[in-house]
This record gives structure tokens, C-alpha cells and sequence, in this order.
């Protein structure tokens, strides 16, 4: 746990989390499970994997993303070429004129010192150094300049494609949101505090990695994970974990109508954890992701630009609306097919559908 996957492989055996923000922007932690496919650079967060290589290093992940990088100015854009071609003739034209008008009228009028002044006048007002060099050297800076905000351009002729982007499509978890989630809403059932709804359910996720088990965590930290215990994972359902000798349920809707629970609905943009304890319902937990704070002025400015923007996302409707993209990246957002878990698979069941627990219509994000 810690270190980066070196090459990229098949999982043979254990089951772990991997961080590939650094590769994919992503910053929803993959879930990852015998049988799946890894690539190099990515950071294994908590499980011990066994890997078996299928790529060697020059053919891997990482090292084709460090051939862009290096290759990247041979990738010219329009402009350079013509430049670097105007120049083969430009340079050599200028360079000729300016001997000639140093030596052939002294030949024939005198005074040397008079025509080389004249000369070196010529040269510097001719030079194409502002010319030849100021165009590729504008590439250079905003290549540069990109890498060092975390934008990877594959070359010059990309860049001044750009500059003619007609439609802007944006992914939302991690690119207009921060993909950290939190628990921003809790609306506690009849007779039962916020803090026991916090504390329960995060006491029945305290054996879980998932994203959303450490969000409950976090709302309510400094808990003594000894008071749990039997914790049962229930598939596509939620948890079932004994606290202080009494039974928690900590889930989607569908654990509540599986176990009878007489719950209220709720709804939000991000993914309700319905919860309760010996067959009493506790109330609900609305676990979302954030906004960034530059996302929203971001997505103005490009539509001041007469940019379209879209948004991609696969999660429902009321998440949609709740999120960005609806004041900021335009009306229009479609489906992609990714869950909380961080795997990307169709929704309906079937041998390629995720398992995790939260992985239902509710939970994809």
C-alpha cells in the first residue's frame, strides 16, 4: 500500500483501491479485484496486490504519456510549419542582401565604412529572428505554461486547435467538482437527534474504505471503532453491523425495503444513505460531492466566448440539476455509465455489473 504500480497488468489476487488521478484526472478512488486491468503510475491506496505484467516499460502507461511530453514540440501547428519553411528561404535571403550591400557598392562607389553601417542596419531592421523565433517560441510558452496548471498538450498544432473549439465537454466528478464527498444534509427521523444518526451510521461504515464510508467518518470523528462489530457487506444493498449489541443498517433504499424498514424517501443531488437501528428507522444522510469554486466562472467565460459546454455524468437527474452544470455548464448533460466505486460498467445487472453495495441507480455519480 503506498507505492505505485510500476508496469501496467492483470490483478491476480487481492482487492484493493487505486488512486489514477495523477493519470486520469479522476479523483475517485478504483476499486479493483482479480481479473482487472491496472496501469503503471497509478498509487495503491490500502490492499496487497499480486499483478502479472502484460506490458514491458517502453510499451507501459507512463511511458507513452512521457513520449508526448518529450515529442510534443514535433507536433507543429499550421503557423510553425509555414514559419519554419518561410524562414528556409527568409534567413539566407536576408543574410546574402546584407553582404552584398557590404561589399559590391564599396567596390564600385568606395567609402567601406559608410556601406558597412548601411549593411548592419539592413541586417538588424531584416533580421527574422523576431519573426522565425516569435511564433514557435509563443508554442513553447503555452505548452510550458499548461504543464505547470496540470494540462497535458499533445503539441503546437493542438494548441491553436483551441483557439477554433466550437463545443466544450466536461466530465463532472473531479473537473467541475472537487470529487471529495461529504455529508452536506442529514434529515433525522421523528424523536432522533443528528448526532445519533451521524454517529450510527458512521459506526456501521467504520470497516470500510469506500468513499462514502469515510465521508460518515468524517462528520463524526473521534468514535471508537471497538463498539461495532459484525459487520455484514450486503451486494448492491448497504451494511449490516452490530453496535453496542444493536443491530445497524446503514444503506440505499433497497436494504430498507429488503429488511421491511418503514422509511421515508428522500431526495437531493448526491447519494442518500438511509439508516436505522433494531428495526426503527433513524432518518437519512445526503452524501455529494463539491463544486469548485473556479468551476462555475470557468464555464461563464467560455459561453462569453461563444463556447458550448456540455456536461458528462452518470448520475440521475436531481443530482444533475443540483450540480454545476445546470447554472454554469449549460442544459445539457448525458449519461456516461460510471458509479461511486470508480468502475465504469452499464447499470443493469449482468456478469460486467459492479457489486459494491452502492452501485444501483441512486448511487452513480
Amino acid at each position: 500500500p503506498g507505492e505505485k504500480i510500476p508496469l501496467d497488468g492483470v490483478v491476480l489476487t487481492g482487492e484493493s483501491t487505486l488512486n489514477t488521478a495523477a493519470l486520469t484526472g479522476e479523483s475517485r478512488p478504483r476499486t479493483v479485484r482479480p481479473g482487472d486491468e491496472v496501469i503503471s503510475g497509478c498509487v495503491n491506496a490500502d490492499g496487497v496486490l499480486r499483478i502479472r505484467t502484460t506490458k514491458i516499460y517502453g510499451e507501459s502507461t507512463v511511458a507513452k504519456i512521457l513520449d508526448l511530453v518529450e515529442n510534443s514540440s514535433l507536433k507543429k501547428a499550421p503557423v510553425e510549419n509555414f514559419i519554419t519553411k518561410f524562414a528556409r528561404y527568409y534567413t539566407p535571403a536576408v543574410c546574402i542582401g546584407a553582404l552584398v550591400l557590404a561589399v559590391v557598392p564599396p567596390l564600385l562607389l568606395g567609402n567601406w565604412l559608410d556601406w558597412l553601417m548601411r549593411a548592419l542596419t539592413f541586417l538588424v531592421i531584416s533580421c527574422p529572428c523576431a519573426l522565425v523565433i516569435s511564433i514557435p517560441l509563443t508554442f513553447f510558452g503555452g505548452i510550458g505554461g499548461a504543464s505547470k496548471c496540470g494540462i497535458l498538450v499533445k503539441g503546437g498544432n493542438y494548441l491553436e486547435a483551441l483557439s477554433k473549439t466550437g463545443v466544450a465537454v466536461f466530465d463532472k466528478t473531479g473537473t467541475l467538482t472537487k470529487g471529495v464527498f461529504k455529508a452536506t444534509h442529514t434529515t433525522p427521523a421523528d424523536g432522533v437527534t443528528e448526532a445519533d444518526l451521524l454517529e450510527s451510521a458512521a459506526l456501521a461504515e467504520s470497516f470500510s474504505n469506500h468513499p462514502i464510508s469515510k465521508s460518515l467518518r468524517e462528520a463524526c470523528p473521534g468514535l471508537d471503532a471497538k463498539r461495532a462489530s459484525d459487520a455484514q457487506e450486503i451486494a448492491g444493498h448497504g451494511v449490516k453491523t452490530q453496535v453496542d449489541g444493536r443491530t445497524v443498517l446503514a444503506g440505499n433504499a433497497r436494504l430498507m425495503e429488503s429488511e421491511h424498514i418503514d422509511y421515508t424517501a428522500a431526495e437531493g443531488a448526491g447519494t442518500i444513505v438511509y439508516v436505522a437501528r433494531d428495526g426503527q428507522f433513524l432518518g437519512s444522510i445526503l452524501i455529494s460531492d463539491e463544486e469548485k469554486p473556479t468551476a462555475g466562472t470557468a464555464m461563464q467565460g467560455l459561453q462569453a466566448q461563444g463556447v458550448r459546454t456540455v456536461m458528462l455524468t452518470g448520475g440521475a437527474a436531481a443530482r444533475r440539476q443540483g450540480c454545476v452544470g445546470r447554472k454554469a455548464a449549460g442544459p445539457e448533460a448525458r449519461e456516461e455509465g460510471a458509479c461511486l466505486c470508480g468502475r465504469r460498467h452499464q447499470r443493469r445487472a449482468g456478469p460486467d455489473a459492479c457489486r459494491h453495495r452502492y452501485c444501483d441507480g441512486r448511487a452513480w455519480q
